[in-house]
């Protein structure tokens, strides 16, 4: 029997309402961390500015952050952090203003080390020397707000790096579901799919065990049952509120069990072409799903535990009425040039197979089998 670890995360704050917590929290200095500009556009970035003076807490804010975040905006940000010397990060925004705030943080409190030092699993030094951290999601999806994860993107070799470190768990997630109800329907939709595949890839994972299954169970059937909801009706707080928690829940499944090659793929996928990880996992978790069975029961337990029929059958139809393509080729979000998918597609399919979310895919597949589920993804 092998020993394992489960953890969970320190403390989630949950419910509407609850970005008023942030006037709780015992500092001087904040660094707001946050993408675009929708939090500003929405009065959250001005809500939790005024609510951290209300605390005593002065703030400065760090925007900008892109949708796959680069090595260069970290160093940026890590800049300001060093020169304004907060004891609170605070990260307001999707899972890329998240993901970016987490190691913004590890080069504020060690600015020696290079980026390439942090990207094997776990080599990231002790944080919480100068900061502590609070994740406040925009998005119902990369659940970063609970998770030891961040992925960051090396634009000069178009490789997209999972980083991973148990310290990179925040201090404290403040889910308050009126920051999802802004989203636009195309972002609910890509987030969403994307906490489904976290949880579908936690359930099959052969890290996957008693204690990570009710998490990731509980999260997909939230998600059948309201994330076309929260797509059609953005305002339904009762739908909001449920795929946060689904987030949040799916997050804690895969940080203890981790994930698979959908992970793996659309990591090296978006590193190539840009597409947005959320619809990258939407379309490839179908033609995964069946892949796997030959490895795996894990499919045909949540489907006994939910009543569904076939699980990839209905991801495939909650995707169409997602408005969600079935294939590659079908998505117009980028150019998927078909002389640049051919060009790149060995590279790339090397790439995710030595994507560390690899290790814990059932059975044990190949550099051609990835090659192979590309090409179906791509052409159907």
């Amino acid at each position: 029997m092998t020993v394992m670890n489960f953890s969970i995360p320190r403390t989630i704050i949950y419910g509407e309402g609850s970005l008023a917590k942030l006037a709780d929290l015992k500092g001087k200095k904040a660094a707001l961390v946050t993408g675009g500009s929708s939090m500003k556009r929405f009065g959250f970035l001005d809500q939790a500015i005024a609510i951290l003076k209300k605390g005593g807490i002065d703030s400065i804010v760090i925007d900008g952050v892109e949708p796959n975040p680069s090595v260069e905006t970290v160093w940026r940000g890590a800049k300001a952090m060093q020169e304004f010397e907060p004891d609170w990060i605070v990260a307001i925004g999707g899972g890329s203003a998240l993901d970016a705030a987490k190691v913004m943080w590890c080069f504020y409190e060690h600015p020696n080390l290079t980026f390439e030092d942090i990207i094997p699993v776990g080599a990231m030094p002790p944080l919480r020397n100068k900061a502590r951290f609070v994740a406040i999601p925009s998005t119902s999806g990369t659940a970063s707000e609970i998770t030891a994860f961040s992925v960051i993107t090396d634009t000069k070799n178009h490789i997209k790096y999972p980083i991973v470190a148990a310290d990179m768990v925040p201090d404290i997630a403040i889910l308050d579901p009126a920051l999802p109800m802004v989203m636009p329907a195309n972002v609910t939709a890509n987030t969403g799919m994307d906490v489904m595949c976290h949880a579908v890839e936690a359930v099959a994972s052969i890290a996957a065990t008693s204690f990570t299954d009710p998490y990731a169970v509980e999260a997909i059937k939230l998600v059948l049952e309201n994330l076309e909801k929260a797509y059609t009706t953005p305002t339904d707080k009762t739908a909001r509120f449920n795929m946060h928690n689904a987030s949040a829940l799916a997050g804690m499944a895969f940080t203890n069990a981790s994930l698979g090659l959908v992970h793996s793929m659309a990591h090296k996928i978006g590193g190539e072409f840009g597409v947005t990880h959320g619809l990258a996992n939407a379309i490839m978790l179908p033609y995964i799903i069946d892949f796997n069975r030959q490895f795996t029961d894990k499919y045909a337990y949540v489907e006994r535990v939910l009543g569904i029929k076939d699980l990839a059958e209905a991801i495939r139809k909650l995707n169409k009425r997602l408005a969600i393509p079935s294939t590659f080729k079908d998505c117009d979000e980028v150019d998927f040039d078909e002389s640049k998918f051919k060009k790149v597609l060995n590279r790339m399919s090397e790439n995710a197979f030595a994507d560390p979310c690899t290790l814990t895919n059932p059975g044990t597949p190949s550099v051609t089998d990835v090659k192979a589920l590309y090409t179906a993804a791509y052409y159907g």
